[in-house]
């Protein structure tokens, strides 16, 4: 027979099961009660992880059960709903997309521009003229109704988990910076009167904290792999009219900002996980303005 009967010795060694969610499979187990974690559930402790149940308790620490909060993996807020900034992301791209499609003069003003008119005139329009917020709006501005029901199937996929692990003040601070760094190499590397839009650069810097959240926590890395190739071939594939600057961009500051997120000590955690996307935004502000020198 092919079935396995309960309690076999197969069964036994089948990867365990979050005691929390029976439907996610979990390496990790809480280092009080030994009871199998996921990501979403595992509170990073001096030694190991902790389930919400031991840390609220306060089992064995010497202080009362409120001195030690729920932390996420990254030291955020265990949160109830570990998904609603991603659904606040989402309908922010959904309602931008809806206010283009109804008035299409719209688009012009949020797209990423460089400059507009071109050399040898000074430019009036674009980021060069002045309109800076357009790196911004352009992370929230879509046109073909594939584009953005790839990006927010994307971002649901990425962003659930990320937001779970990370918290969501530093789940919005990876978003934000993947997207701005994607914008500024698109300025800096494309032509001054293209205009690129999309979600694409935040997307790519959710690629790249996935798989350093997933290497930190000693997961198979085979699937993320192989997605994050085969986005990168249509990147790069000629005719689909793709920003592969937007996406590069968001995909190295997105593994620079997780790598600071997932791995900084614990004593010195808050300063190296903000400091750090200080320090990448530095890169875009100085990328901005030697981009802005150059078309001015």
């Amino acid at each position: 027979m092919d079935d396995q009967a309960a309690g076999s010795p197969q069964d036994a060694h089948s990867v365990p099961m979050c005691y929390r969610h029976p439907d996610r499979e979990t390496g990790i187990r809480c280092t009080r009660c030994e009871r199998p974690i996921c990501p979403e559930c595992m509170v990073d402790a001096s030694v190991g992880f902790q389930c919400p149940e031991c840390v609220r308790g306060g089992s064995g620490t010497g202080h009362v059960p409120t001195a030690a909060m729920p932390r996420t993996i990254a030291g955020g807020a265990v949160t109830a709903d570990p998904r609603l900034l991603t659904k606040i992301l989402i309908g922010i791209n959904v309602a931008v997309f809806i206010a283009v499609s109804v008035r299409e003069s719209l688009l012009n003003d949020f797209v990423l521009l460089g400059a507009w008119p071109p050399a040898p005139y000074t430019p009036t329009q674009g980021v060069a003229g002045g309109e800076w917020y357009r790196m911004v709006t352009s992370m929230f501005t879509h046109q073909e109704i594939w584009h953005i029901a790839f990006n927010m199937l994307s971002l649901w996929w990425l962003g659930g988990p990320l937001e779970a692990a990370l918290g969501r003040v530093r789940y919005l601070a990876l978003y934000l910076v993947s997207g701005l760094a994607g914008s500024a190499l698109a300025y800096l590397l494309t032509s001054p009167d293209a205009a690129t839009l999309g979600a694409s650069g935040a997307i790519f810097g959710l690629f790249g904290a996935t798989a350093v959240l997933m290497r930190r926590l000693n997961y198979d890395m085979r699937p993320i792999i192989a997605l994050l190739a085969i986005n990168l071939i249509f990147t790069f594939s000629p005719g689909f009219n793709i920003s592969w600057q937007a996406h590069i961009g968001g995909l190295v500051a997105g593994v620079v900002v997780g790598y600071a997120m997932v791995h900084a000590p614990r004593e010195r955690r808050a300063l190296i996980q903000y400091g750090t996307c200080a320090l990448v935004l530095g890169v875009v502000v100085l990328l901005t303005l030697v981009r802005t020198a150059q078309l001015s």
